[in-house]
């Protein structure tokens, strides 16, 4: 490991913090390398007092892989992989995207997703974030006997498709509202290509059903795995200020961006790397 950086984990069970790091400087492949696997340990890393134009963000997420360009938000106008998220004072239909793990609804959803903090309220506006590998470890083997071999259908159409939730917001603009509905299968139980760990891979925002069950069938049994993979225990918090970065591994884990500033003012920077697909 590179000798001047640090990594603290945050919690018992995912999240840590990289200290002596600067994302903006052209680090060397040893520093990538250590970043990245304490990814793939902790889930989730997070970096603070960060000072990233879009170029250099960018060049970041690059040394992961190829950026995405979300398919139904419209991207900064100079750079299209870049998500500009902009929460006005007046914003009341901010739902922070509730519990979700990105872009799911595609064939190779991406592999990670990296937040930088321009502007942040005084208090409010954390993010949560939860272990789906810890989840499915808690599970008694009866149920992973059961979940084993299954599949679900996504669909960005309830977030995206005309009169969607993120349709409501003035943070982003959405686009390609009639291509949303259109879906993708994949399998309830992911196994991460690195570590090989095998998580749950479902998720409230995009999961439309458990394929081969009853509609009642899925929604129960999807209902109980989002309130245990919700559970306290699996779960970390982030408390942002500005400069501060968070970098989220989509194989492992969901989160949840709590919009409990109404009033407020947030300014955040979205760009992800693409992935492959799920198995």
């Amino acid at each position: 490991m590179a000798d001047f950086l640090t990594i603290e984990p945050i919690s018992g069970v995912l999240g840590a913090e990289i200290a002596g790091v600067d994302l903006a400087a052209d680090m060397n492949d040893e520093t990538i390398a250590t970043i990245r696997a304490a990814l793939v340990e902790h889930h989730v890393v997070f970096f603070r007092d960060q000072d990233l134009s879009p170029e250099a963000q960018m060049a970041f997420g690059r040394r992961f892989g190829e950026l995405d360009t979300h398919p139904f938000v419209e991207g900064n106008a100079r750079h299209p992989e870049v998500l500009d998220v902009i929460t006005e004072p007046d914003d009341r239909a901010n739902f922070g995207g509730g519990w979700h793990i990105d872009v799911t609804f595609l064939p190779e959803p991406d592999m990670a997703s990296i937040l930088y903090a321009i502007e942040v309220p005084d208090a409010g506006g954390d993010t949560l974030f939860a272990d789906l590998h810890a989840a499915y470890d808690a599970l008694s083997e009866t149920m992973k006997g059961m979940l084993d071999g299954l599949t679900c259908t996504h669909s960005a159409g309830p977030q995206y498709g005309d009169g969607g939730y993120s349709t409501k917001s003035k943070a982003m603009t959405t686009r390609n509202q009639e291509a949303s509905h259109a879906s993708v299968v994949h399998p309830l139980i992911r196994r991460h290509p690195e570590s090989g760990r095998p998580a749950l891979y479902a998720n409230p925002a995009f999961t439309t059903g458990i394929d081969g069950l009853r509609r009642d069938e899925s929604r129960a049994l999807l209902q109980f795995l989002y309130r245990h993979a919700t559970h306290e225990r699996f779960t970390c918090r982030f408390r942002w200020r500005p400069g501060s970065v968070a970098m989220w591994d989509n194989r492992s884990v969901m989160h949840h961006a709590l919009f409990d500033y109404v009033g407020k003012r947030r300014v955040m920077r979205r760009i992800t790397v693409k992935g492959d697909r799920p198995v």
